[in-house]
């Protein structure tokens, strides 16, 4: 989802970017770069390239890159730079995991302005850090460069073992059965919420932090490919649209059971108190990352059913047709 450009004022607590002490034009490019070497240390990291060793047995290289852009993709009234590090891993990873593969490393390209506090940087590389800390992987190299507005680019590198093919779009078959893992419709409510401008109760916190900083259990990727997925993406977009996108390269159709996603007991408090229809954030919210898939029988560990693989091409909530609301268009 995008940011809108005009700020608004919130009265989230515990958030923001650091504005004092010394910038990037005082400290120099090498500095820089030694801050988030020091923040998020890897013994790979301080040659022309890093070297990976593969330790799984026939085992093939994923590669993913994304960004995150103040203005488009957060705001810095909204976050904080060790937050925004570990959203940029996890957006990335989830790329690596629905392809079924074990993420192993990832670069990082940071363009900023020369007045951007040396601490940013710092409190962003030990985000990055701290998620990839969770997946055994390490932070092996990347690039920066001065810049109208910070922008963050992760490059995230997965390793595919075996002999089993990639979790490709276009392998779901009628009669699977349709997974998922992680949070939907959480992200959208925790943007909704900031958005909204007033005092968030604390009872709706987690929801926040979920658009901040959505999780994934590592591994569940892997899990899914070596239980008989088939096909699988991440919930980047919508769970309308992404199960679509499933569905028109597979030329399937896709049965949702409305009970299986239906909004939880938080997302719809959340909903009453904005006055907003939680089911909006279910179906066309997005950035929960949540890992969509389709199986032959049942549900792997960390999954859970959500529905049906049929012959009829599209996206269906028991049995009636729903098209997504697709908002977010990069270059509108």
């Amino acid at each position: 989802m995008a940011y809108k450009s005009t700020e608004r004022r919130t009265l989230v607590s515990n958030v923001g970017f650091p504005t004092h002490g010394p910038t990037l034009r005082e400290v120099g490019e090498q500095a820089t770069i030694d801050a988030i070497v020091g923040a998020s240390p890897s013994p790979l990291n301080g040659d022309d390239a890093a070297v990976l060793e593969s330790h799984t047995p026939n085992s093939r290289a994923v590669v993913t890159t994304d960004m995150l852009v103040e203005g488009q993709h957060f705001r810095f009234s909204t976050t904080t730079p060790a937050l925004l590090g570990r959203k940029a891993i996890v957006q990335n990873f989830a790329d690596i995991e629905a392809m079924g593969a074990r993420p192993v490393a990832a670069l990082l390209a940071l363009s900023a302005p020369p007045d951007t506090p040396l601490a940013v940087v710092s409190e962003l590389a030990r985000g990055i850090h701290l998620e990839l800390e969770r997946y055994s992987s390490e932070l092996v190299g990347g690039d920066i460069t001065s810049g109208n507005q910070l922008t963050i680019a992760i490059t995230a590198i997965g390793s595919l073992g075996g002999s089993l093919p990639p979790l490709r779009l276009s392998q779901a078959r009628p009669g699977q059965r349709v997974i998922a893992h992680g949070k939907i419709g959480y992200s959208a409510a925790g943007f909704a919420l900031l958005e909204s401008g007033r005092e968030i109760p604390e009872r709706l916190a987690d929801i926040v932090h979920a658009h901040r900083c959505p999780q994934l259990t590592p591994g569940r990727g892997v899990v899914a490919r070596a239980a008989g997925a088939t096909a699988m993406t991440d919930n980047s977009d919508g769970l309308l649209h992404d199960l679509g996108v499933i569905a028109r390269a597979s030329n399937v159709g896709i049965n949702i059971s409305r009970a299986a996603v239906a909004p939880s007991d938080q997302l719809r408090e959340a909903g009453e108190f904005l006055g907003v229809d939680p089911w909006d954030w279910v179906l066309n919210g997005g950035e929960d990352h949540t890992l969509l898939g389709t199986i032959d029988g049942d549900a792997p560990v960390g999954y859970r059913s959500i529905g049906t693989v049929t012959r009829k091409v599209g996206v269906e909530i028991d049995g009636v047709a729903h098209t997504a609301r697709h908002e977010w268009e990069p270059f509108s």
